[in-house]
């Protein structure tokens, strides 16, 4: 049975005091590693193409794939053929990396990655190896700039543009590293990289929304239907996310009286639990839709969202993209 870190890393926990030795010395360790990269004892690879990294301080999701769905359009139509690399968390692939097709095994290559092999009609490329990935995703689709979803403390990986994903309403938690609090990196991290990017809520830096398009049947793909048209009837919601909970307030924003599913995140979803939700009409996230289609009734539904930038940020970010060079 696993245990819950939230009310550890984002409230006042005992907990977090007893576990803040180990803490220090997780700091440490990140430190000692970035400076290794930093004064050249560990060696990092640059790919012959820009590398844009989409990444976060802490653990858990802060919508980085919608961003990552937005920035490979915005590369389109700037000309650019861009590719998308990937870990592939929680796929079971025997060998990596590997490219992902709209048709992929999710149980195989990850349920992310599916979502942007089927979203963004870019070449995706998952494994562990960022490096390998990338240059497998510049041998098969002829990319000539990639977007890295995730990966800030993969240094192995040299990178162009930093863009860091930071959730507005949850910030960093205690502000503790691993495992006392959320945070991969301590927060001085911030100040090296090109881009901060806050997700709802309040921060310095600029803000990213995500807006909910129309609900998409499992079954049947072609049929959509506006989230106003589930009002008045209960609804079951289904989230193995980050923070579900975001999820959830996002359809009770939509007038939606719901009952809440939550999943621990990448949950491996099974017949069984597509049997639980038998005669019920189920809302669940893109992420989770990757799973349950196979066993998925006539009134199983998935919210895909978009991610919307404030203009002062989209502009900067136009000018660092237009700032790489083809070739």
């Amino acid at each position: 049975m696993s245990i819950d870190p939230t009310p550890i890393w984002y409230g006042r926990h005992p907990i977090s005091w007893l576990l803040l030795p180990l803490s220090w010395i997780y700091c440490a360790i990140v430190w000692l590693r970035r400076l290794g990269y930093q004064r050249g004892w560990f060696d990092s690879e640059r790919l012959p193409v820009p590398v844009i990294l989409v990444g976060n301080l802490s653990v858990g999701g802060t919508g980085k794939t919608p961003l990552v769905l937005l920035l490979v359009e915005l590369l389109k139509e700037l000309g650019w053929t861009p590719g998308i690399i990937t870990r592939g968390y929680g796929g079971r692939a025997a060998h990596w990396p590997q490219r992902v097709w709209p048709d992929s095994d999710p149980d195989q290559l990850g349920d992310e990655p599916l979502l942007l092999a089927r979203r963004s009609g870019c070449t995706v490329v998952a494994g562990p190896d960022r490096v390998a990935a990338g240059r497998l995703a510049i041998q098969e689709g002829g990319c000539d700039i990639l977007v890295s979803d995730d990966g800030l403390q993969h240094y192995r990986l040299a990178r162009d543009l930093e863009i860091v994903l930071i959730d507005g309403t949850r910030g960093f938690g205690n502000g503790r590293c691993l495992p006392a609090g959320p945070l991969r990196e301590p927060r001085g991290r911030l100040a090296s990289v090109d881009l901060v990017l806050y997700k709802d809520g309040e921060g310095p830096g600029s803000a990213m929304r995500l807006i909910p398009t129309e609900a998409v049947n499992l079954k049947y793909p072609e049929r959509r239907r506006a989230l106003a048209g589930f009002r008045g009837r209960p609804i079951l919601t289904v989230a193995g996310i980050g923070h579900p909970e975001r999820f959830f307030g996002l359809l009770e924003e939509a007038g939606l009286v719901i009952e809440r599913g939550p999943f621990p995140d990448h949950h491996p979803y099974t017949q069984a639990d597509g049997a639980r939700w038998r005669g019920r009409t189920v809302i669940m996230t893109e992420k989770d839709a990757v799973k349950c289609a196979a066993f998925a009734e006539e009134d199983h539904w998935y919210l895909p969202v978009e991610a919307v930038l404030d203009p002062d940020f989209e502009a900067r970010l136009l000018a660092k993209l237009n700032g790489f060079s083809h070739g």
